[in-house]
């Protein structure tokens, strides 16, 4: 009993703690146009000293991106808490359920947009829960109230509990359980579960007798709830109470920092209390089998601690947030906001930086338990860090001596003085690590309490989440999970920031370079500059208005980017770089491309910027071409040639260019004759091959020449073919050859890198481009035959290249020097010189030349071949004959000459000659063939004469011989059994009976051959069958009929021997009067 006293004393002094804040408020807000002069001077001087010292740690704070960005949420919410203060909020799927201090209840999605209020308290809200399918809406209040209402139905209930309430929950899926259950509990001290039944709803009590109860959260099968003494979890499926987690010792009093609980998942419960966190894990008990009845009253769920930090802070408000993609690492005893102030930031102004007189009172002290049955698990809510609204209290002895709370001045101008610092939304790993703070800036925040902030998410598949995306022009793929800060005049939206915000924080930095990459990347992807609803906009005629994105005036895509880093990096003279931006920036705008050219011409920098300028999509003004020509004319002639050759000749006046480059070579080449090679000077040099591609371009490749042979280019001979210029060279065919054979001495290398001589090219057909040229295109010439005549007289006094000439002209067309028989002579005595391996071939093929002329030029040079094949065809065979035995002594060229000639004659003076020579004799035996009989060659062997090898060539001979008679004999055989088998085969094709249907018709008239009456019809022994009038005769006349009706009657089946005389007959009368035999095979092959 004595404890239930003390215990309603207790509440009774909670209750009036409990209405404290709103009283407070109210109060000051009377009081502070009744404020004094010296109070507003103090507060202005905090406040300059606090803005100073932000200043100086901005200034030294690390450049580091934020995690979190801010927007405090407007629309109906200032109009809604101008004279009215927020006390409690709950987020469903659909809208965000705001409570008052004046007991109103207002729904608003996230852009403070009202949807609909509603009033059924007296005073403060105090809870607020919302079922899963946002149908019903459950309200605590102070005054003892609580409500729960249908925003579809009449289905409404009340509850006057006669004791302030200060939580409820309802049921999971209540709206879809008839039970319509759910759990409250206040001042009162008793945590009261209400069920639904026939007559009403059933009130039981949960747990009573351990203070006020502050919290409660019903989760699955689990409801959670905290009282003065700590935390308790209720298993509604086994009715049983499953743990106790008690507060931390020396913990300051319970209703002034309320205990905040948050349901991770089914099985994951987050505690914050105070300065205190705790991380539950619940799971289910392990059973054996032998000890199931010694633990049949043990709670079928077991709850572990999986982490406990203390921190340097009060914890308002606590949800999981996933983990930021790069996290610092830093533990918390290490933190300490001058060491390490990149902690805290302010990327806008909803936050800011920690004021600077709580950094000096901050001791974080940081422990973290892991369960070990755990420690090797890893569990889904590992992957998630832990977001919180940090609450720095004025006195700061509140963290060690909860007796300080007794010293809190009661006096009200006195706790005026005691001021909050600004709440910190913090990111705290599960292993202990704060990941980044961030100090908010809430109105008036120095006069709120910790029980004042209230921290929900929303969910990211919400319809919220997708209605705030599709007005911030976002895609589906770009929805993520926010949250909401609640203090009661402010509601302030938080969410992770994406992508587009982390390029928007590069270019508020000037980190340009980073951006553009970052946003290709996200333009790569289809997603590029969002846009989102203005509601800020005067023409509100015009609904869904849209502006962009933009960070200092810059619009975040890679257009607007892109120019400002150009702008950038010519600034810093980075010229090369800022060039290769153009394409990305000024894409197909012309004006940008004009207006950065002329930018670079400026700076005298226009050859960085060439290699990127637009010449069609788009296609600039004549006058930026002309302008840049002329630039590079009088400046960078090198890279005028560039530009010539890239750009089209349509985009500029190119007969303006020709004169300018012209006029410009006679100035460099005053002093100096044009001579071919090397005496031209580097300018001139260009300048010719300017003027070069000039006149190409402009369709006057004969003014090109020219310039291209003093300027040696290899692409002469292209430009001769490819515009048909072989009149414009014929007169300079030597210089031409001259200088292909200058191109082939310096690009042709042996294999071992010694230079190919020009003897090797000669004797193997060394191919050269300008002789090639001329022999191919001879026929485009008018009076080819004339200008083979020029031709060799420009080349006469360069033999070497006249055989070239030359001998292209017989390997294209031997008849092209048909009739020039002088210079048929001159080939032989080139062939003899230059290439005496193919002057044989050219004796053999040619027949113009003279012998004689021909003989004495081989004759000069003792070229026996040549010379024995000349005399063969001059018809001095004999004396062929004896060059080749007397110089050449080789007998198988000897018996090869005699076979060509085919003359008995010379085969008896080889045969002669070989009779003293045993290796002619050995020879010819080994070569006997048809031409000679070997036994007239055996005869006239002198008896005596010692020949080596004789022996193995008259072995040869014979073996030959029997080798010839078995080949005879074989084929024979061949010959024998094939020829039985084809006759055979023919005897049974030709006595072979076939079938002839009604629908069997003649091959040559195509009619049937079965008719009424029947026509005469005729079978061949090759299978054909016609009609007898289709058959010419030889005398012209139509075959005979059958004579007798015996015939006819043997046609239709009644024969008899007698018959078949008569029809054989008839047969043979027939044959002899049929011409050509089958008419079908006669067709067939004459072609027919």
């Amino acid at each position: 009993m004595s404890s239930g006293s003390a215990s309603t004393s207790e509440n009774d002094e909670k209750e009036e703690l409990t209405e404290s804040p709103s009283q407070v408020h109210e109060e000051l807000a009377e009081e502070e146009a009744d404020n004094t002069e010296d109070a507003d001077s103090e507060e202005h001087d905090e406040e300059g000293a606090e803005e100073d010292s932000d200043e100086e740690e901005d200034e030294e704070e690390d450049d580091e991106e934020p995690a979190l960005k801010y927007e405090r949420i407007g629309g109906s919410i200032p109009d809604l808490l101008k004279k009215d203060s927020a006390s409690a909020m709950a987020i469903s799927n659909k809208f965000m359920a705001l409570g008052t201090h004046a007991g109103f209840i207002h729904l608003l999605d996230l852009s403070g947009n009202r949807i609909k209020s509603y009033k059924r308290h007296m005073a403060s809200i105090s809870d607020i829960c919302v079922d899963e399918t946002s149908e019903f809406i459950a309200t605590s209040s102070i005054d003892g109230q609580v409500c729960i209402v249908s925003l579809s139905a009449k289905e409404n209930y009340n509850f006057d509990l006669r004791r302030p309430m200060l939580t409820i929950s309802l049921e999971p899926l209540f709206s879809k359980r008839s039970t319509r259950s759910f759990v409250c509990g206040g001042l009162a001290g008793s945590l009261m579960l209400y069920e639904k039944s026939w007559f009403g709803h059933n009130a039981s009590t949960l747990h009573l007798g351990e203070g006020s109860i502050y919290a409660t959260r019903w989760q699955g099968r689990l409801i959670a709830w905290a009282n003065d003494l700590g935390v308790k979890i209720y298993d509604t499926v086994s009715k049983s109470r499953i743990t106790f987690i008690d507060r931390p010792p020396g913990s300051p009093r319970a209703d002034l920092f309320r205990c905040t609980l948050r349901w991770q998942d089914d099985n994951t419960l987050l505690i914050a209390w105070a300065d205190h966190i705790k991380v539950t894990r619940i799971r289910e008990r392990a059973r054996p089998v032998s000890s199931a009845g010694a633990e049949a009253n043990t709670p079928p769920l077991v709850v572990e601690i999986t982490a406990v930090f203390r921190l340097d802070c009060m914890v308002a408000g606590i949800v999981s947030h996933p983990n930021p993609p790069m996290t610092s690492g830093l533990s918390l005893d290490l933190l300490h906001p001058h060491s390490h102030p990149h902690l805290q930031h302010r990327p806008a102004s909803i936050a800011s930086q920690a004021p600077s007189e709580s950094s000096t009172s901050r001791s974080t002290k940081s422990k973290t338990s892991h369960s070990s049955k755990r420690a090797s698990h890893v569990s889904p809510f590992q992957l998630t860090s832990l977001l919180i609204v940090a609450y720095t209290p004025p006195d700061p002895s509140l963290f060690t001596d909860s007796a300080a709370l007794e010293t809190i001045p009661t006096d009200k101008a006195q706790q005026a003085r005691l001021q909050a610092d600004r709440p910190e939304l913090r990111i705290i790993s599960r292993k202990g690590e704060e990941l980044a703070a961030d100090a908010l800036s809430v109105t008036d925040y120095r006069r709120w309490q910790c029980n004042d902030y209230v921290l929900n998410e929303v969910s990211e598949d919400s319809e919220l989440s997708l209605a705030l995306a599709q007005k911030e022009g976002m895609g589906k793929k770009e929805k993520m999970k926010s949250y909401v800060v609640l203090s009661p005049k402010d509601l302030i939206l938080v969410r992770p920031r994406d992508s587009m915000d982390h390029v928007g924080w590069l270019v508020e930095r000037g980190r340009y370079e980073e951006a553009l990459a970052d946003i290709e990347d996200i333009e790569s992807l289809g997603l590029g500059e969002r846009e989102v609803e203005d509601s800020a906009t005067e023409e509100k005629e015009k609904e869904g208005t849209r502006r962009r994105l933009e960070v200092d005036g810059v619009g975040l895509n890679s257009k607007e980017i892109g120019q400002r880093y150009i702008e950038h990096l010519v600034s810093q003279g980075d010229f090369s770089k800022a060039a290769s931006l153009t394409p990305k920036v000024c894409a197909r705008d012309s004006k940008k491309w004009e207006h950065w050219i002329f930018a670079f011409a400026e700076k005298n920098q226009l050859k960085e910027v060439i290699p990127y300028v637009p010449t069609d999509k788009p296609r600039l003004s004549r006058l930026v071409y002309e302008m840049m020509v002329g630039y590079f004319l009088v400046g960078d002639r090198k890279t005028l040639l560039q530009v010539i050759k890239e750009w089209p000749r349509d985009i500029y006046d190119i007969g303006a260019v020709i004169v300018a480059v012209q006029a410009e070579l006679e100035k460099v080449d005053k002093d100096k004759s044009l001579a071919v090679g090397t005496g031209l000077s580097e300018d001139a040099q260009v300048l010719m091959e300017c003027l070069a591609e000039l006149y190409t371009s402009n369709r006057q490749p004969g003014k090109a020449l020219p310039f291209y042979l003093r300027l040696r280019r290899p692409n002469v001979f292209s430009l001769i073919r490819e515009n048909n210029l072989y009149t414009d060279v014929k007169n300079q065919v030597l210089e031409l050859v001259e200088f292909d054979m200058e191109l082939q001495e310096k690009n042709r290398l042996r294999i071992d890198g010694t230079p190919v001589q020009e003897e090797d090219i000669l004797a193997t057909k060394g191919k050269s481009e300008a002789i090639e040229l001329l022999v191919n295109n001879i026929h485009s010439i008018p009076s080819a035959r004339l200008q083979i005549g020029k031709v060799v007289q420009q080349l006469h006094a360069k033999r070497k290249y006249l055989f070239l000439y030359l001998d292209a002209l017989v390997s294209k067309d031997p008849n092209l020097l048909a009739g020039f028989s002088d210079l048929q002579d001159l080939q032989v005595e080139l062939y003899a010189d230059f290439a005496r391996p193919r002057l044989i071939d050219f004796l053999r093929s040619s027949s113009e030349y003279n012998l004689e002329k021909a003989y004495n030029v081989c004759q000069e040079r003792d070229l026996i071949p040549e010379m024995v094949f000349l005399l063969g065809r001059a018809g001095d065979n004999k004396k062929a004959l004896t060059l080749i035995i007397e110089r050449l002594g080789d007998v198988h060229r000897a018996i090869d000459f005699a076979k060509e000639q085919a003359d008995d004659d010379l085969w008896e003076d080889l045969l002669r000659y070989s009779e003293t020579r045993p290796a002619f004799i050995r020879g010819l035996l080994e070569n006997v063939g048809p031409e000679i009989n070997p036994i007239r060659l055996i005869r006239r062997i002198k008896n005596g004469l010692e020949i080596p090898g004789l022996k193995e060539a008259l072995i040869k001979i014979l073996q030959d011989f029997h080798l010839q008679i078995s080949l005879v004999e074989g084929c024979q055989t061949i010959i024998d059994g094939d020829s039985s088998d084809l006759s055979k085969r023919l005897e049974r094709d030709q006595t072979a009976g076939f079938r002839l249907t009604a629908k069997s018709t003649c091959p040559i008239c195509t009619k049937p051959l079965q008719e009424t009456p029947q026509r005469l019809v005729l079978l061949f022994l090759c299978r054909h069958t016609v009609h007898a009038a289709c058959v010419s005769t030889r005398d012209g006349q139509d075959l005979p009929q059958q004579p007798d009706a015996l015939l006819r009657g043997l046609e239709s089946g009644n024969a008899n021997g007698r018959g078949i005389s008569g029809k054989i007959a008839f047969e043979s009368m027939v044959r002899a009067k049929i011409a050509r035999g089958c008419p079908v095979c006669y067709r067939n092959q004459e072609g027919m």
